[in-house]
């Protein structure tokens, strides 16, 4: 099973045996196979599209509606969850006691940076190798300040990494349960996120869960990025 919030922007015309062929390309699941569960944005089941022949606009559709792709194939790959339970799938597993017994670990070799240096990291010891300056981008409150002019809430925005899109919707520094700094506040167009613009118990924005995040101004370009519909990424003739 997969689950896939889809906004109907403009679909409600499409038959559901459309919907299916554009989905196959997403999921993988094929299209015999493929039973779809339409659920409201809390999880409430709504309807089994089972009827391959109608529009989406029968079952009203509505921004933030789930769509639940059951794959019925039990030959699949995704059977019986093995695609989404972790718990299926074998792991070498080692204990702290014996990973601690070996030498040449990271662990080890991160240890001992951080006896000589308290502020090490990768990307310092990187840098310095390449013999460049370093300076904690975390720590850089004036650059973090600089980076953040001209972002307002309301604008249009592409995070790094993964170039997720969505909208302003908080510009603050020092956020409570956040390290010190700035901080800009983000609701993705999908389910993306870590929050729902709340951070320790604190409000910030408003949004659904897991649409919304906390990310440094280095991380955001603001500009014209509109919401990308992924339907639209498979003309016809390529189906």
């Amino acid at each position: 099973m997969a689950d896939r919030v889809v906004p109907p922007r403009g679909g409600h015309q499409m038959t559901v045996m459309r919907l299916k062929e554009k989905l196959k390309a997403h999921c993988g699941t094929s299209v015999p196979a493929m039973q779809l569960h339409l659920k409201d944005e809390r999880g409430n089941p709504l309807a089994v599209m089972t009827d391959e022949s109608k529009k989406l606009g029968f079952y009203s559709p509505q921004d933030g509606y789930i769509l639940h792709i059951k794959d019925t194939d039990p030959m699949s790959a995704s059977a019986n969850g093995w695609l989404e339970d972790v718990s299926k799938v074998q792991k070498y597993e080692i204990s702290d006691e014996d990973y601690n017994a070996r030498e040449n670990t990271y662990r080890k070799f991160k240890e001992e940076k951080l006896k000589d240096d308290p502020h090490w990291c990768i990307k310092k010891e990187l840098a310095l190798k390449r013999g460049e300056e370093w300076k904690d981008p975390e720590q850089d409150h004036d650059a973090q300040a600089a980076e953040v002019a001209g972002v307002e809430v309301g604008q249009r925005c592409e995070v790094a990494p993964g170039a997720k899109r969505g909208e302003v919707m908080f510009v603050g520094k020092d956020v409570e349960g956040l390290p010190l700094g700035w901080w800009v506040g983000i609701k993705y167009d999908e389910p993306v996120g870590k929050n729902d613009g709340a951070v320790k118990g604190k409000r910030h924005f408003q949004c659904l869960p897991g649409y919304g995040g906390m990310v440094r101004p280095a991380n955001i370009k603001v500009g014209d990025f509109p919401e990308v519909d992924e339907f639209d990424e498979l003309s016809d003739d390529e189906l």
